[in-house]
Parts: C-alpha cells; structure tokens; sequence
C-alpha cells in the first residue's frame, strides 16, 4: 500500500529539523516515482519586492526529493544529500511554490533525483534542481 500525504506529513513534523519545518511545506502528492510539495511565499521567505530566496527554495527542493525518495522506499529512510544543484529560472512571485520532484534513477546505494518549482497561481517555472543521494 502506498504512503499517503497525510502519513508523509506526519514524518514531515516528526523528523525534520525545526527550521525545516517552519517552510510550512504541505505534501501534496506522495508515490513510488515521486512527491509534490507546496509552500507559502511569506514574508519570513520573501527578499525586496517579494520574491522568494534563493535558500528557501533550496531547501524546498531538497526536501521534496528527500520525499521522492521516502515515497520510493515507503517509509522514512536514512538518505543523506550528496549533490544538490540549482538553476534559477525566474524570480519566485505569487502565492506559492510548488514542488514536484521524481525519482529518475534508483540504484542500491545512490538515488538520483529532479525538481522543478513553479509559482503559483501563474503556474511558471521559476527554478530546477538535481541532486543525488546516499541510502546506507
């Protein structure tokens, strides 16, 4: 049986660390291939002219392909963040953000990982990401 979000965010609450949390992430979406996030621009994250940093989106994104991979294994799993990277797009305006990361590759010990973040409610791309992680 597949996780569902509301488990997801129950893990979201209990493993990950306070400053994490206080993204206010909403998972979206959970499955074997992948998860979507979603998180409020608020003026805690916005810079001049209310556009989303830089490092909240980092983080989002980081954090939505960990949850690609806890949807991968179905349950929380030790996965440590080898390599991130990031393309900024567009500035990050609107209402919120939107994360949709995907497994694209799972192998015994690395998992490979993308992201794309758009805003909402325009529904643009403002920035993509990979990253590669660790499962002992």
């Amino acid at each position: 049986m597949s996780m569902t979000p509301a488990q997801a965010q129950t893990i979201l609450g209990e493993y990950f660390a306070p400053w994490v949390r206080a993204l206010d992430l909403t998972i979206d979406e959970i499955s074997p291939s992948g998860a979507t996030l979603s998180m409020p621009i608020t003026p805690e994250l916005a810079r001049f002219g209310g556009i989303v940093s830089g490092q909240a989106l980092a983080a989002m994104a980081d954090t939505a392909m960990v949850f690609a991979a806890i949807g991968h294994f179905q349950a929380p799993a030790p996965v440590a963040t080898t390599n991130l990277d990031l393309q900024f797009l567009r500035p990050g305006k609107g209402e919120r953000i939107r994360c949709d990361a995907e497994i694209v590759r799972a192998g015994k010990a690395l998992l490979f990982t993308r992201a794309t973040m758009v805003a909402l409610p325009d529904d643009k791309p403002v920035a993509t990401a990979t990253a590669t992680f660790y499962n002992p």
